[in-house]
Protein backbone atom coordinates (compact mmCIF):
# COMPACT_ATOMS: atom_id res chain seq x y z
CA UNK A 1 0.00 0.00 0.00
CA UNK A 2 1.44 3.37 -1.03
CA UNK A 3 0.90 6.97 0.01
CA UNK A 4 -1.71 7.20 -2.75
CA UNK A 5 -4.19 5.79 -0.24
CA UNK A 6 -3.62 8.74 2.11
CA UNK A 7 -6.70 10.44 0.73
CA UNK A 8 -10.33 11.12 1.48
CA UNK A 9 -12.69 8.53 0.04
CA UNK A 10 -14.54 11.06 -2.09
CA UNK A 11 -11.33 11.81 -3.99
CA UNK A 12 -11.35 8.17 -5.10
CA UNK A 13 -14.99 8.17 -6.12
CA UNK A 14 -14.59 11.39 -8.12
CA UNK A 15 -11.36 10.28 -9.83
CA UNK A 16 -12.92 6.96 -10.80
CA UNK A 17 -15.98 8.67 -12.27
CA UNK A 18 -13.81 11.15 -14.21
CA UNK A 19 -11.86 8.25 -15.73
CA UNK A 20 -15.01 6.38 -16.72
CA UNK A 21 -16.41 9.55 -18.30
CA UNK A 22 -13.20 10.16 -20.22
CA UNK A 23 -12.69 13.47 -18.43
CA UNK A 24 -8.91 13.54 -18.48
CA UNK A 25 -8.24 16.98 -19.94
CA UNK A 26 -5.91 19.34 -18.02
CA UNK A 27 -7.34 20.81 -14.84
CA UNK A 28 -5.85 23.51 -12.63
CA UNK A 29 -6.42 23.47 -8.90
CA UNK A 30 -5.37 26.33 -6.65
CA UNK A 31 -4.48 25.94 -2.95
CA UNK A 32 -4.85 29.06 -0.80
CA UNK A 33 -5.87 30.30 2.65
CA UNK A 34 -9.12 32.28 2.63
CA UNK A 35 -8.61 34.22 5.86
CA UNK A 36 -5.71 34.42 8.28
CA UNK A 37 -6.32 33.13 11.82
CA UNK A 38 -6.85 35.71 14.57
CA UNK A 39 -3.56 37.20 15.79
CA UNK A 40 -1.82 36.53 12.49
CA UNK A 41 -0.61 39.35 10.27
CA UNK A 42 1.04 37.05 7.73
CA UNK A 43 1.78 33.41 6.89
CA UNK A 44 5.04 31.67 6.03
CA UNK A 45 4.85 29.26 3.08
CA UNK A 46 6.03 25.76 4.00
CA UNK A 47 5.50 22.15 2.97
CA UNK A 48 6.61 22.47 -0.66
CA UNK A 49 9.36 19.86 -0.34
CA UNK A 50 7.00 17.28 1.18
CA UNK A 51 4.43 17.90 -1.54
CA UNK A 52 6.96 17.64 -4.35
CA UNK A 53 8.29 14.34 -2.98
CA UNK A 54 4.74 13.00 -2.78
CA UNK A 55 3.79 14.06 -6.31
CA UNK A 56 7.02 12.69 -7.80
CA UNK A 57 6.40 9.29 -6.20
CA UNK A 58 2.63 9.18 -6.68
CA UNK A 59 1.56 5.85 -8.20
CA UNK A 60 -1.59 3.81 -7.68
CA UNK A 61 -0.49 0.17 -7.56
CA UNK A 62 -2.52 -3.03 -7.38
CA UNK A 63 -2.57 -3.13 -3.59
CA UNK A 64 -3.85 0.46 -3.52
CA UNK A 65 -6.68 -0.51 -5.85
CA UNK A 66 -7.61 -3.34 -3.49
CA UNK A 67 -7.62 -0.93 -0.56
CA UNK A 68 -9.88 1.47 -2.47
CA UNK A 69 -12.19 -1.39 -3.45
CA UNK A 70 -12.43 -2.56 0.16
CA UNK A 71 -13.29 0.95 1.31
CA UNK A 72 -16.04 1.19 -1.31
CA UNK A 73 -17.19 -2.40 -0.75
CA UNK A 74 -16.89 -3.12 -4.46
CA UNK A 75 -14.96 -5.69 -6.52
CA UNK A 76 -11.39 -4.72 -7.34
CA UNK A 77 -12.23 -4.98 -11.02
CA UNK A 78 -14.55 -1.98 -10.65
CA UNK A 79 -11.56 0.14 -9.61
CA UNK A 80 -9.33 -1.06 -12.44
CA UNK A 81 -9.29 2.35 -14.23
CA UNK A 82 -7.26 3.73 -11.31
CA UNK A 83 -4.47 1.14 -11.63
CA UNK A 84 -1.07 2.62 -12.54
CA UNK A 85 -2.33 6.19 -12.28
CA UNK A 86 0.66 8.50 -11.78
CA UNK A 87 1.07 12.22 -11.41
CA UNK A 88 2.19 13.55 -14.79
CA UNK A 89 1.39 17.21 -14.39
CA UNK A 90 2.87 20.56 -13.45
CA UNK A 91 3.19 22.05 -9.97
CA UNK A 92 3.84 25.72 -9.33
CA UNK A 93 4.53 26.61 -5.71
CA UNK A 94 5.55 29.52 -3.53
CA UNK A 95 9.06 28.60 -2.31
CA UNK A 96 9.35 27.76 1.36
CA UNK A 97 10.13 30.73 3.57
CA UNK A 98 8.22 33.33 1.55
CA UNK A 99 5.66 35.43 3.37
CA UNK A 100 2.16 34.92 1.94
CA UNK A 101 -1.15 36.66 2.52
CA UNK A 102 -4.81 35.66 2.53
CA UNK A 103 -6.19 34.37 -0.79
CA UNK A 104 -2.73 34.07 -2.36
CA UNK A 105 -2.13 30.65 -3.94
CA UNK A 106 0.48 28.61 -2.11
CA UNK A 107 0.35 26.14 -4.98
CA UNK A 108 -1.30 25.57 -8.35
CA UNK A 109 -1.41 22.13 -9.90
CA UNK A 110 -2.20 21.57 -13.57
CA UNK A 111 -2.64 17.92 -14.54
CA UNK A 112 -5.18 15.52 -16.06
CA UNK A 113 -8.31 15.96 -13.95
CA UNK A 114 -8.30 12.53 -12.18
CA UNK A 115 -4.66 13.00 -11.09
CA UNK A 116 -5.13 16.55 -9.88
CA UNK A 117 -8.23 15.50 -7.95
CA UNK A 118 -6.77 12.41 -6.29
CA UNK A 119 -3.76 14.22 -4.80
CA UNK A 120 -5.87 16.96 -3.17
CA UNK A 121 -6.07 15.62 0.38
CA UNK A 122 -2.37 14.99 0.92
CA UNK A 123 -1.33 18.26 -0.69
CA UNK A 124 -3.82 20.32 1.32
CA UNK A 125 -2.87 18.54 4.55
CA UNK A 126 0.84 19.19 4.24
CA UNK A 127 0.74 22.76 2.97
CA UNK A 128 -1.83 23.81 5.58
CA UNK A 129 -0.16 22.16 8.56
CA UNK A 130 3.42 23.10 7.77
CA UNK A 131 2.49 26.68 6.88
CA UNK A 132 0.73 27.04 10.25
CA UNK A 133 3.79 25.68 12.08
CA UNK A 134 6.29 27.79 10.14
CA UNK A 135 4.27 30.92 10.87
CA UNK A 136 4.19 30.13 14.60
CA UNK A 137 7.96 29.59 14.61
CA UNK A 138 8.62 32.84 12.73
CA UNK A 139 6.57 34.77 15.26
CA UNK A 140 8.65 33.29 18.09
CA UNK A 141 11.82 34.56 16.43
CA UNK A 142 10.27 38.02 16.01
CA UNK A 143 9.22 38.05 19.69
CA UNK A 144 12.72 37.06 20.85
CA UNK A 145 14.21 40.26 19.36
CA UNK A 146 17.50 38.73 18.34
CA UNK A 147 17.92 36.31 21.24
CA UNK A 148 18.24 32.59 20.38
CA UNK A 149 15.15 30.39 20.31
CA UNK A 150 15.42 26.59 20.50
CA UNK A 151 12.88 23.81 19.87
CA UNK A 152 11.80 21.60 22.80
CA UNK A 153 8.53 20.39 21.21
CA UNK A 154 9.23 16.71 20.50
CA UNK A 155 7.51 15.14 23.48
CA UNK A 156 4.09 16.70 22.92
CA UNK A 157 3.68 17.22 19.18
CA UNK A 158 0.96 15.28 17.41
CA UNK A 159 3.28 12.47 16.38
CA UNK A 160 7.00 12.13 15.81
CA UNK A 161 6.76 13.01 12.11
CA UNK A 162 5.27 16.37 13.07
CA UNK A 163 8.06 16.85 15.61
CA UNK A 164 10.58 16.50 12.79
CA UNK A 165 8.69 19.10 10.80
CA UNK A 166 8.70 21.48 13.78
CA UNK A 167 12.48 21.13 14.12
CA UNK A 168 13.00 21.73 10.41
CA UNK A 169 10.58 24.64 10.15
CA UNK A 170 11.98 26.17 13.33
CA UNK A 171 15.41 26.16 11.73
CA UNK A 172 13.92 27.76 8.63
CA UNK A 173 12.44 30.48 10.83
CA UNK A 174 15.77 31.05 12.58
CA UNK A 175 15.76 28.74 15.63
CA UNK A 176 19.25 28.06 17.01
CA UNK A 177 18.75 24.33 17.65
CA UNK A 178 16.44 21.45 18.53
CA UNK A 179 16.25 18.85 21.30
CA UNK A 180 15.15 16.29 18.67
CA UNK A 181 18.25 14.17 18.03
CA UNK A 182 16.90 12.44 14.93
CA UNK A 183 15.79 15.72 13.33
CA UNK A 184 19.09 17.38 14.24
CA UNK A 185 20.97 14.59 12.48
CA UNK A 186 18.70 14.47 9.43
CA UNK A 187 18.59 18.24 8.92
CA UNK A 188 22.16 19.04 10.06
CA UNK A 189 20.97 21.18 12.98
CA UNK A 190 22.55 21.83 16.37
CA UNK A 191 21.21 19.42 19.00
CA UNK A 192 20.48 21.14 22.33
CA UNK A 193 19.34 19.96 25.74
CA UNK A 194 19.86 20.15 29.48
CA UNK A 195 18.48 17.80 32.11
CA UNK A 196 15.13 16.89 33.61
CA UNK A 197 13.93 17.33 37.17
CA UNK A 198 14.17 13.55 37.56
CA UNK A 199 17.96 13.82 37.27
CA UNK A 200 18.09 16.22 40.20
CA UNK A 201 15.64 14.17 42.27
CA UNK A 202 17.72 11.02 41.82
CA UNK A 203 20.57 12.58 43.84
CA UNK A 204 20.60 13.51 47.51
CA UNK A 205 20.89 17.21 46.75
CA UNK A 206 21.23 19.66 43.86
CA UNK A 207 24.92 20.37 44.33
CA UNK A 208 25.79 16.68 44.12
CA UNK A 209 23.62 16.34 41.01
CA UNK A 210 25.21 19.33 39.28
CA UNK A 211 28.72 18.15 40.12
CA UNK A 212 28.07 14.65 38.77
CA UNK A 213 26.59 16.06 35.59
CA UNK A 214 29.50 18.42 35.02
CA UNK A 215 32.06 15.69 35.61
CA UNK A 216 30.26 13.44 33.10
CA UNK A 217 30.01 16.07 30.39
CA UNK A 218 33.10 18.10 29.45
CA UNK A 219 32.71 21.63 28.17
CA UNK A 220 29.78 23.98 28.84
CA UNK A 221 26.85 22.57 30.81
CA UNK A 222 23.36 23.76 31.64
CA UNK A 223 21.84 23.17 35.08
CA UNK A 224 18.09 23.05 35.72
CA UNK A 225 17.68 25.10 38.89
CA UNK A 226 13.99 25.08 39.85
CA UNK A 227 13.39 21.51 41.03
CA UNK A 228 12.90 22.63 44.65
CA UNK A 229 13.63 26.29 45.33
CA UNK A 230 14.96 28.41 42.46
CA UNK A 231 17.19 30.64 44.59
CA UNK A 232 18.89 27.68 46.27
CA UNK A 233 19.21 25.97 42.90
CA UNK A 234 20.93 29.01 41.37
CA UNK A 235 23.24 29.23 44.37
CA UNK A 236 24.18 25.55 44.06
CA UNK A 237 24.78 25.89 40.33
CA UNK A 238 27.00 28.93 40.92
CA UNK A 239 29.10 27.10 43.51
CA UNK A 240 29.64 24.11 41.22
CA UNK A 241 30.48 26.18 38.13
CA UNK A 242 32.89 28.37 40.10
CA UNK A 243 34.57 25.43 41.81
CA UNK A 244 35.10 23.58 38.53
CA UNK A 245 35.97 26.67 36.49
CA UNK A 246 33.16 25.87 34.04
CA UNK A 247 31.41 29.21 33.76
CA UNK A 248 32.35 30.01 30.16
CA UNK A 249 29.55 28.92 27.83
CA UNK A 250 27.51 27.35 30.63
CA UNK A 251 23.96 28.25 31.63
CA UNK A 252 21.14 27.73 34.08
CA UNK A 253 17.58 26.94 33.03
CA UNK A 254 14.40 28.31 34.57
CA UNK A 255 11.34 26.18 33.80
CA UNK A 256 8.53 27.49 36.01
CA UNK A 257 7.24 30.38 38.04
CA UNK A 258 7.47 34.08 37.30
CA UNK A 259 10.24 33.85 34.74
CA UNK A 260 10.77 37.61 34.53
CA UNK A 261 11.23 38.05 38.28
CA UNK A 262 13.21 34.83 38.72
CA UNK A 263 15.55 35.68 35.86
CA UNK A 264 16.36 39.05 37.46
CA UNK A 265 17.15 37.43 40.80
CA UNK A 266 19.18 34.70 39.10
CA UNK A 267 21.13 37.24 37.06
CA UNK A 268 22.04 39.19 40.19
CA UNK A 269 23.12 36.03 42.02
CA UNK A 270 25.30 34.86 39.13
CA UNK A 271 26.89 38.28 38.72
CA UNK A 272 27.60 38.51 42.44
CA UNK A 273 29.21 35.08 42.28
CA UNK A 274 31.59 36.32 39.61
CA UNK A 275 29.79 34.46 36.82
CA UNK A 276 28.44 37.18 34.48
CA UNK A 277 29.19 34.96 31.49
CA UNK A 278 26.74 32.24 32.60
CA UNK A 279 23.57 32.52 30.52
CA UNK A 280 19.95 32.13 31.59
CA UNK A 281 17.66 29.87 29.55
CA UNK A 282 13.89 30.06 30.02
CA UNK A 283 11.38 27.33 29.20
CA UNK A 284 8.01 26.11 30.42
CA UNK A 285 4.92 26.71 28.27
CA UNK A 286 6.48 29.47 26.19
CA UNK A 287 5.38 30.57 22.74
CA UNK A 288 5.62 33.93 20.99
CA UNK A 289 3.24 35.56 23.48
CA UNK A 290 5.26 34.56 26.53
CA UNK A 291 8.53 35.39 24.80
CA UNK A 292 7.16 38.78 23.76
CA UNK A 293 6.09 39.60 27.32
CA UNK A 294 9.49 38.62 28.69
CA UNK A 295 11.51 40.61 26.18
CA UNK A 296 9.18 43.58 26.54
CA UNK A 297 9.68 43.53 30.32
CA UNK A 298 13.45 43.59 29.94
CA UNK A 299 13.90 40.19 31.60
CA UNK A 300 17.60 39.19 31.43
CA UNK A 301 16.93 35.94 29.61
CA UNK A 302 19.49 34.90 27.03
CA UNK A 303 17.79 31.91 25.33
CA UNK A 304 14.15 30.89 24.96
CA UNK A 305 13.19 27.21 24.72
CA UNK A 306 9.73 26.79 23.17
CA UNK A 307 7.85 23.52 23.15
CA UNK A 308 4.26 22.33 23.30
CA UNK A 309 2.44 25.52 22.35
CA UNK A 310 4.66 26.00 19.32
CA UNK A 311 4.76 22.33 18.29
CA UNK A 312 0.95 22.21 18.04
CA UNK A 313 0.52 25.89 17.04
CA UNK A 314 -1.78 26.06 20.05
CA UNK A 315 -3.54 29.36 19.38
CA UNK A 316 -4.02 28.71 15.64
CA UNK A 317 -3.76 24.95 15.02
CA UNK A 318 -5.35 25.04 11.57
CA UNK A 319 -5.75 27.32 8.57
CA UNK A 320 -8.90 28.14 6.61
CA UNK A 321 -7.34 26.57 3.54
CA UNK A 322 -8.86 25.34 0.30
CA UNK A 323 -7.90 23.42 -2.86
CA UNK A 324 -10.27 24.51 -5.60
CA UNK A 325 -10.71 23.86 -9.31
CA UNK A 326 -10.10 27.11 -11.21
CA UNK A 327 -9.86 25.84 -14.82
CA UNK A 328 -10.73 22.69 -16.77
CA UNK A 329 -10.03 21.89 -20.39
CA UNK A 330 -9.15 25.52 -21.12
CA UNK A 331 -12.33 26.84 -19.47
CA UNK A 332 -11.96 29.02 -16.35
CA UNK A 333 -14.39 27.99 -13.60
CA UNK A 334 -15.34 29.33 -10.19
CA UNK A 335 -17.41 28.52 -7.14
CA UNK A 336 -20.24 30.89 -6.20
CA UNK A 337 -21.10 29.66 -2.70
CA UNK A 338 -21.79 32.40 -0.17
CA UNK A 339 -18.61 33.38 1.72
CA UNK A 340 -16.68 30.71 -0.18
CA UNK A 341 -16.64 32.01 -3.74
CA UNK A 342 -13.43 31.46 -5.65
CA UNK A 343 -11.78 33.33 -8.49
CA UNK A 344 -11.19 31.58 -11.84
CA UNK A 345 -8.13 30.86 -13.93
CA UNK A 346 -4.44 30.06 -13.46
CA UNK A 347 -2.90 32.72 -11.25
CA UNK A 348 0.30 34.39 -10.22
CA UNK A 349 1.14 36.47 -7.15
CA UNK A 350 3.23 39.54 -7.87
CA UNK A 351 5.24 40.72 -4.87
CA UNK A 352 5.88 44.46 -4.74
CA UNK A 353 7.97 46.38 -2.17
CA UNK A 354 6.31 46.44 1.24
CA UNK A 355 4.50 43.17 0.43
CA UNK A 356 1.89 45.18 -1.48
CA UNK A 357 1.00 42.10 -3.50
CA UNK A 358 -1.17 41.78 -6.57
CA UNK A 359 -3.00 38.54 -7.36
CA UNK A 360 -3.29 38.30 -11.13
CA UNK A 361 -3.54 35.83 -13.97
CA UNK A 362 -0.56 33.61 -14.71
CA UNK A 363 -0.17 34.92 -18.24
CA UNK A 364 -0.50 38.65 -17.58
CA UNK A 365 2.49 41.00 -17.54
CA UNK A 366 4.05 41.54 -14.13
CA UNK A 367 3.41 44.97 -12.60
CA UNK A 368 6.40 47.30 -12.39
CA UNK A 369 8.86 46.58 -9.56
CA UNK A 370 7.26 43.21 -8.80
CA UNK A 371 8.52 39.64 -8.47
CA UNK A 372 6.36 36.55 -9.22
CA UNK A 373 6.02 34.29 -6.16
CA UNK A 374 4.77 31.07 -7.76
CA UNK A 375 7.57 29.08 -9.38
CA UNK A 376 7.30 26.00 -11.59
CA UNK A 377 8.94 23.25 -9.53
CA UNK A 378 7.55 20.20 -11.32
CA UNK A 379 6.88 19.51 -14.99
CA UNK A 380 5.72 16.27 -16.56
CA UNK A 381 5.47 14.72 -13.11
CA UNK A 382 9.16 15.27 -12.36
CA UNK A 383 10.97 17.87 -10.29
CA UNK A 384 12.29 20.67 -12.45
CA UNK A 385 14.17 22.51 -9.68
CA UNK A 386 16.76 21.32 -7.14
CA UNK A 387 15.65 20.42 -3.64
CA UNK A 388 15.36 23.56 -1.56
CA UNK A 389 17.91 24.27 1.17
CA UNK A 390 16.94 25.49 4.62
CA UNK A 391 19.52 28.26 4.49
CA UNK A 392 17.92 29.65 1.32
CA UNK A 393 14.42 29.45 2.81
CA UNK A 394 15.62 31.24 5.94
CA UNK A 395 17.15 33.99 3.82
CA UNK A 396 13.89 34.42 1.87
CA UNK A 397 11.94 34.67 5.12
CA UNK A 398 14.36 37.20 6.61
CA UNK A 399 14.09 39.41 3.53
CA UNK A 400 10.29 39.16 3.32
CA UNK A 401 9.80 39.95 7.01
CA UNK A 402 11.97 43.03 6.59
CA UNK A 403 9.61 44.19 3.82
CA UNK A 404 6.45 43.44 5.79
CA UNK A 405 4.94 46.46 7.59
CA UNK A 406 5.71 46.51 11.31
CA UNK A 407 1.99 46.46 12.08
CA UNK A 408 1.67 43.04 10.39
CA UNK A 409 4.63 41.67 12.37
CA UNK A 410 3.14 42.61 15.73
CA UNK A 411 2.67 39.69 18.11
CA UNK A 412 -0.59 41.01 19.51
CA UNK A 413 -3.33 42.62 17.40
CA UNK A 414 -1.42 42.57 14.10
CA UNK A 415 -2.92 44.21 11.04
CA UNK A 416 -2.69 41.85 8.04
CA UNK A 417 -1.73 43.25 4.67
CA UNK A 418 -4.39 42.55 2.02
CA UNK A 419 -3.37 41.63 -1.50
CA UNK A 420 -4.92 43.52 -4.41
CA UNK A 421 -6.57 41.82 -7.38
CA UNK A 422 -5.41 42.76 -10.86
CA UNK A 423 -7.77 44.37 -13.35
CA UNK A 424 -7.54 41.38 -15.70
CA UNK A 425 -8.42 38.92 -12.94
CA UNK A 426 -11.34 41.10 -11.85
CA UNK A 427 -12.67 41.25 -15.40
CA UNK A 428 -12.35 37.49 -15.83
CA UNK A 429 -14.06 36.85 -12.49
CA UNK A 430 -17.03 39.02 -13.45
CA UNK A 431 -17.29 37.35 -16.85
CA UNK A 432 -17.16 33.81 -15.47
CA UNK A 433 -19.61 34.69 -12.73
CA UNK A 434 -22.15 36.00 -15.26
CA UNK A 435 -21.63 32.98 -17.51
CA UNK A 436 -22.04 30.55 -14.61
CA UNK A 437 -25.17 32.27 -13.37
CA UNK A 438 -26.68 32.13 -16.88
CA UNK A 439 -25.90 28.43 -17.18
CA UNK A 440 -27.39 27.74 -13.77
CA UNK A 441 -30.61 29.61 -14.59
CA UNK A 442 -30.99 28.23 -18.12
CA UNK A 443 -32.95 25.07 -17.11
CA UNK A 444 -35.40 27.15 -15.09
CA UNK A 445 -36.02 29.51 -18.02
CA UNK A 446 -36.70 26.55 -20.33
CA UNK A 447 -39.49 25.33 -18.03
CA UNK A 448 -40.95 28.74 -17.29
Amino acid sequence: MSDATITDLYEVTMALSFLREGMEQPATFSCFVRELPPERGFLVAAGAETVLDYLAGFHVDREDVEVFAEALQRPSADLAPLLDLRFTGEARLVPEGRVVLANEPLLEITAPLPEAQLVETFVLNQLSHQTALATKCARCVIAARGRPVVDFALRRTHGTAVAHQVARLGAMAGFAGTSNVAAAHAEDLPAVGTMAHSYIEAFEDEETAFTAFALCHPGPVTFLVDTYDTASGVAAAARVLAALGRGDGSAIRLDSGDLAQLSRHARAMLDNAGLPQVRIIASGGLDEYGVHDLTSSGAPIDVFAVGTRVGVSADAPYLDSAYKLVAYDGRPVMKLSAAKATSPGRKQVFRRPGCLDVIGLADEPAPADSTPLLRTMMSGGERSTPRGRLEEAHQRLTEDLAELPATARRIRSPQPVRAMVSHRLSVLTDRVRRRTEREMLAPFRMHA
